[in-house]
């Protein structure tokens, strides 16, 4: 009978301690191995903490599904920054770029609703404007706005065209 084993690890940086050795340890599978293979499949979240579930069989074979962090430890991550804004309308605390928002719209496209790049780049604007994070210098709402209007068409549509 598989076992599902859900766990939190930084993208890249798994190591057969805990949380994941405690949980490996009592199953047939190759710990390292497994270890492996999941730095292999989160290293483009590099230390954003990833959420990956392992289903184990009786035999020692595994299978890997790793989930994509929230949105608002992605921005933060790229932003770098700690905590969000008390105040996001009045105090920010981070500006990003067009192509950094597009990076994180596109890490997590396959969680979201939105059905290509432009869209999906809006509602991580949705999240930048409660963290108190501006874009290309403007507030959130601004910057939407003009998304809307397509002045950032040429960055955020380029796949469309190809």
């Amino acid at each position: 009978m598989a076992e599902t084993i859900e766990v939190l690890v930084p993208g890249g940086q798994a190591d057969p301690g805990p949380p994941l050795g405690p949980e490996l340890g009592p199953t047939p599978v190759n710990v390292q191995e497994v270890v492996n293979q999941i730095n292999d499949q989160t290293e483009a979240f590099d230390g954003t903490e990833v959420p990956v579930t392992i289903t184990v069989e009786d035999d020692g074979s595994f299978e890997i599904e790793v989930g994509v962090p929230p949105t608002a430890a992605l921005i933060k991550d790229e932003a770098g920054f700690e905590t969000g804004s008390g105040e996001p309308q009045k105090d920010f605390v981070a500006d990003l770029s067009i192509d950094q928002v597009k990076k994180i719209a596109e890490q997590k496209h396959p969680d979201l609703l939105a059905y290509d790049t432009k869209n999906a780049a809006k509602e991580i604007v949705g999240t930048c404007a409660s963290l108190g994070v501006t874009i290309e210098g403007d507030d959130a709402r601004e910057f939407k706005e003009k998304v809307d209007a397509g002045e950032y068409d040429d960055a955020l549509l380029e796949e469309a065209s190809a």
